[in-house]
Order: C-alpha cells, then structure tokens, then sequence
C-alpha cells in the first residue's frame, strides 16, 4: 500500500471514529433485564444478548408450559394500557407506594412491564435463587406486601414453612398474586389458617395482565359465549382471542363474590379462533395486511382482511371466526374501545412504516 492510500484509509478512519452517526457496538444503546425490572434468576432460562428493533419496547417469550416457548413482540403504543393494567392489579393486591413486590419467577416481570411498577410506585425485588427454600428467606427477612408467583409453588412452600417450624416467622398482612397456572385450591385454607390473602391474577405475555379475582382489568375486553360449553365465555382482549374459555356467572369468583369471570377453571377454546377484519381505521390496506402479518408473528393469533375490508374506517370491525375447516363466524367486535388493543397494533405498524431503517447497512446500492 502506498504512503497516500495509507493517509486516505488514516483519514477517513480519524472521520469515521469523529463524525460518523451510525453507532458502535459500545455506544449502542442496551436494555439490560435491570432497565426491564426483570432482573432476577430462573433455572430455566441463558441469558443472550440479541439486537432488538427499536420500535418494540421489549420482547420476551411465552412460558410454554406445553411446548417451546415463542418469542413475543411489545410495541410502544401498547405499552401505556398494558401498565396501567399491572398497577391496577397491585393497588387491588394491597400495594401502597413504597411497598415491595417479590416476584419469584423474574418474567412475570415481562407481563406488568416496568411501567406497572413506576406507576403503583413499588420496587420488585427477586428471589436471590429459583427455588422454595430461597423463596421463604426472602419471605421472612425482606417482608414484602405483595409476592406474585405461580400457585402451586407458593402452596408447597408454605407447607414446607410448616415442616420446618418457621410458620410464625411469616409476616402478617402479606398478599400472594398467584400467576401462571389456574389458580390451586388447595392454597386457599392453608393462607386463611396464616392470614395470608390470596388473588388470582390471569394474563399472559403477549396481551398482559387482563383479569384478577374474575374482574376485568383493562375496558377492552369482550366475553363472547362459548359454544361449545354452555355456561362458558370466550376471552377477546382488544379484540383479538387469548385462546381461553371460562365458566361465567354463579356465584362469582371463589375470591370475588363481584367477579364473574372463574378463570381458575380455564379451558382452551376449541376450536381456535381467528379474527377477519372487515373495517378498520388503518389509512391502507397495505398497512393492514401488514399488521397482521406481524401480529401473528409477535402475538401468535391469526388475523386476516376481508375480501372488500372498508379502509380509513371510524371503528375496527373484527369478525371472530372458527378456524379451518369449519370457518363460522362466532361474533363481531365493532366497539372501538373493545378494540384498543388493535388499534395500537395499527399504530404500531403505521410507526415503523413512518421510519426509515437508518442502519446505512440496510441502504441498498443504486
């Protein structure tokens, strides 16, 4: 290499390290599980590093209790209701500001969002390991207002506090939000018999936290009957599907005389539905087939446009429909508050679209 191609390369290095806009891997910006409030073990789990979109605000996976978990898209407009439901859910629970939440599986974390947290003003604190003996030593000597952890393990550990003579050592007025799984019964007398109260917290990750003690959390929610099961309903979450069916009515929640929702007893909904748009307020159909191409990827649930989908609409207008091969319209979602969730998907979609990818990386030669 000449003496002048070497000063070319050193300049344009010297302009390259002063001037250039495209970031280094030092100076990029990193959401570490600490900046997620979800920075505790579990023994299930590595911890990598990936390159997230900026147009998410996080991703994390589902807890696939059945199969592999699938990786679960947040996006920015979501964010505000998806919060404001998880603190919901504390203040219900007996959190009062300053209090501190014990998470015993660190991603429940993931399903509140660390707006929850800032906006119940209440710091989470996890298990130093993931196990029942870690859990009852944070019980004791940390004392927190509220524990969020899946019911089962909560009631085994309990059991175990009694074995080894601790029963006493755990304090008073303590609130177990039970998440996860459909809540175990047996849990219930064995926390009454230590005055421990107990709530039933149902969610997941891709749409939050929805139902607590039967009660709905969020207004965008829609019970649609089951047909399959008399007596039960199907949730719609903005309207698009859980996937869950619930006994409706009775008595109320086993918690919650005024919750009609049992969703202790939850059963998936057969057959699966999936959600046909007929109207919706996206500006192009461009647009809305687009979305739902993404929805399916970072929600897991089928949407699709009707032939003829009225553009630019007032309202969504979202047709439930029962998967291949039978494909019978179940009920229509055409409120748009019962349609928040959907909407903010659409914004999402619409955002991206508005942003260039500035990575130079990603700029195509003409």
């Amino acid at each position: 290499m000449g003496t002048a191609q070497q000063q070319v390369l050193e300049e344009l290095a010297r302009l390259t390290e002063e001037f250039s806009t495209a970031p280094s891997l030092d100076a990029m910006p990193r959401r570490t599980l600490a900046d997620k409030d979800v920075a505790g073990p579990t023994s299930a789990h590595v911890i990598e590093e990936i390159h997230t979109p900026l147009n998410f605000a996080y991703t994390t996976f589902t807890t696939g209790s059945t199969a592999f978990q699938n990786i679960v898209g947040v996006t920015w407009p979501e964010l505000p209701e998806r919060a404001a439901a998880g603190a919901r859910a504390l203040r219900r629970a007996g959190a009062c500001p300053g209090d501190r939440v014990l998470l015993c599986y660190a991603p429940l974390g993931n399903v509140f969002s660390r707006g929850a947290f800032e906006g119940a003003s209440v710091e989470p604190i996890f298990l130093p390991h993931s196990s029942r003996d870690a859990f009852l030593v944070a019980l004791c000597r940390e004392k927190p207002r509220v524990v969020v952890g899946e019911s089962s393990f909560l009631r085994v550990a309990l059991e175990d506090a009694k074995k080894l003579g601790i029963w006493e050592a755990i304090p008073e007025g303590v609130h177990l939000l039970c998440a996860g799984t459909p809540l175990d019964m047996e849990l219930l007398p064995l926390a009454e018999e230590c005055g421990i109260g107990v709530h039933d917290l149902y969610g997941c990750q891709e749409f939050g936290w929805l139902v607590m003690d039967g009660a709905p959390l969020r207004d965008d929610l829609t019970l649609v009957p089951d047909a399959e099961r008399e007596g039960w309903a199907i949730l719609v979450a903005g309207g698009l599907p859980t996937g869950d069916s619930f006994p409706m009515g009775g008595a109320g929640h086993v918690l919650n005389a005024d919750g009609p929702i049992h969703t202790y007893a939850r059963q998936r909904t057969t057959p699966e539905l999936e959600v046909v748009v007929r109207a919706c307020t996206a500006q192009s159909e461009m647009t809305l087939e687009r979305a739902c191409r993404s929805i399916l990827r970072i929600k897991g649930r089928i949407v699709r446009p009707a032939p003829g989908v009225r553009i630019a609409a007032e309202t969504n207008e979202l047709a439930l429909v029962e998967a291949w091969p039978s494909g019978r319209s179940v009920a229509v979602v055409g409120d748009q508050e019962k349609t928040k969730l959907f909407d903010c998907l659409l914004e999402a979609q619409e955002q991206y679209q508005a942003t260039a990818k500035s990575d130079p990386l990603w700029m195509k030669g003409r």
